[in-house]
């Protein structure tokens, strides 16, 4: 049986035994906007449900591991408080990886990935027609898990529409 001590290896072997361990993971597509108004989407996998009252879901945007620079979707739910968590079939895996490539902020990764932006009810975030389920979230709080790379930042989202 292999035994690991996270202070003995990189971070980035870490995570990837982390990813393996637990799986499968659902994947938090993340809905954001910008200060500007400018759509941002990007799938997460650290993620899940919490709790039902009130509905709570935790998605967590970790900071990159090569150069310790956080994602656009962090920087948007802290300025805005606001995200729309698209759930991820099968039919929209390829379209999904089309949009997690790190792209210049204010690229609108709805249209690189050929998704449909389709107007919220409650938040301004746009929600993805394509998704079979759409969470619109008010963010309650932010947790900061660290300050170096790989370090989680728990996004918890409380449900306003579904």
């Amino acid at each position: 049986m292999l035994t690991i001590d996270p202070k003995e290896i990189p971070v980035s072997q870490m995570h990837q035994y982390l990813l393996g361990a637990v799986g499968p993971r659902p994947i938090a597509f993340a809905s954001t906007l910008d200060e500007q108004g400018r759509p941002n989407l990007s799938p997460f996998s650290f993620f899940n449900v919490f709790s039902a009252n009130p509905p709570i879901l935790i998605f967590s945007p970790a900071r990159r591991g090569r150069d310790n620079t956080v994602k656009h979707t962090y920087n948007n739910v802290k300025a805005t408080g606001e995200v729309v968590i698209n759930v991820v079939n099968y039919n929209m895996v390829q379209q999904v990886s089309l949009s997690s490539t790190e792209y210049a902020e204010g690229v609108n990764e709805f249209k690189k990935a050929g998704f449909t932006m389709l107007r919220s009810e409650v938040v301004r975030p746009f929600r993805v027609k394509e998704a079979p389920v759409q969470f619109e979230c008010r963010i309650n709080e932010i947790v900061e898990l660290g300050e170096e790379g790989g370090a989680g930042n728990l996004v918890i989202c409380e449900v306003l529409k579904m």
